[in-house]
């Protein structure tokens, strides 16, 4: 399998995962043009992609989804309430091409596995993705207040996982952010916060090589440098080796990251 995250940030997220047989999206938070920009930027025609993954509500993450649905015939997978809670937002979309599914209930989309778990997040009803092909994973948890065992369970044994480390605790603290803001992002169905991502990690190693990129970082209370030293520091400190047992990269939130193969 392939990922690339296109967009991953408070302004705007698009995720691609892929095999030499389906091309999938997550999310599609920014504008049509700047997805179909982005997709041929790492060579994958936008009329090849099979579906689109919502996680949840969220503007930064369904604002071109009914476009890029229109343009070019692709279905759009969500839950009920997600359904329910954007359909509004992202205009019409074809009877054919609004496709329900439930949390913990798996699905397939050409040759890739998937599976919708629960995340905690002040939306209707947020989910994080597991996708798996021939015996590897690759998990996506962002927009998460909190990892809890649930959690843990479900992306336990990723080859590859994308975790939120949203902001620095501080930064944020002593932000810019009006404080009723600031309680929300702090709260258990917040963001993950760069120390909490560092814990995350420490809980998913089992002596057997992670691999994490960090994403969903705010562009007013992180910096990517930040972000990453934090997390490495965290993980040394409990004696775990950078490169060895972990390898660790940043997404970005206005370019398309490297392209991992799994």
């Amino acid at each position: 399998m392939w990922f690339c995250s296109l967009y991953s940030g408070s302004s705007g997220n698009c995720l691609y995962v892929g095999t030499p047989k389906t091309n999938i999206l997550i999310d599609a938070g920014l504008s049509g043009k700047k997805i179909v920009s982005s997709l041929k930027e790492i060579g994958i025609p936008p009329e090849s992609i099979d579906a689109l993954l919502i996680t949840h509500e969220h503007g930064d993450h369904i604002k071109g989804a009914g476009i890029i649905s229109r343009m070019f015939n692709i279905p759009i997978f969500a839950n009920n309430n997600t359904w329910e809670a954007m359909s509004k937002s992202i205009g019409k979309v074809k009877e054919e091409n609004i496709k329900v599914i439930n949390v913990d209930k798996g699905f397939t989309i050409g040759d890739i596995d998937i599976l919708p778990y629960s995340i905690p997040h002040d939306a209707v009803e947020p989910v994080g993705y597991c996708l798996g092909n021939n015996g590897k994973k690759i998990s996506i948890a962002t927009d998460i207040g909190h990892v809890n065992e649930y959690m843990i369970n479900k992306i336990q044994g990723s080859n590859f996982m994308l975790l939120e480390a949203n902001h620095d605790v501080e930064m944020l603290k002593f932000g810019p952010y009006p404080y009723p803001l600031k309680r929300r992002v702090l709260s258990d169905i917040g963001h993950l916060s760069n120390d909490d991502a560092g814990k995350a990690i420490l809980n998913l190693f089992r002596d057997k090589q992670l691999n994490v990129m960090l994403g969903h970082l705010s562009k007013q209370n992180n910096y990517p440098e930040l972000a990453y030293e934090t997390v490495v520091s965290f993980l040394k400190q409990n004696c775990i080796n950078i490169g060895k047992d972990v390898n660790l990269d940043l997404a970005s939130r206005d370019n398309v990251s490297n392209f991992i193969e799994v």
